[in-house]
């Protein structure tokens, strides 16, 4: 299966879990994983699991769409990004949006058939639940 994954990135493990099960609700056959907590599961964020969310996902053909709920969790997807060569980034961008509605409205946009472009413009826009 192709098409555009999302990673969810928030400083807690269950706030990440939980954003991908309410997203999944609304868009069943798009691959969501989650980035919440540190490596050894405190609050936090971690690079490797944000990478590996990503390279996960890239493996498997899609391109990636990901969302973050707090100022550091953005800082540690930019390192991520930073790491990627030039190939990988064009499949992999960050959608700066609203956590929980962000994920939920780009999430639906990739069950559509939305591309990377399209997903990420769903995930950062903040009015659809105004």
């Amino acid at each position: 299966m192709s098409g555009v994954a999302l990673v969810i990135v928030s400083h807690s493990v269950q706030l990440a879990e939980g954003v991908v099960e309410l997203a999944a609700q609304m868009a069943k056959d798009v691959a969501l994983r989650a980035a919440g907590g540190t490596d050894d599961g405190r609050i936090g964020t971690s690079f490797d699991k944000v990478n590996d969310a990503v390279t996960e996902l890239r493996a498997a053909g899609h391109d990636v769409a990901i969302l973050t709920d707090l100022g550091s969790a953005t800082m540690t997807v930019e390192s991520v990004l930073d790491f990627l060569d030039d190939e990988e980034a064009a499949h992999v961008k960050f959608a700066d949006g609203p956590l929980v509605e962000g994920a939920v409205a780009a999430a639906v946009t990739a069950q559509v058939g939305g591309d990377l472009d399209a997903v990420v413009a769903a995930g950062r826009a903040r009015e659809l639940f105004s």
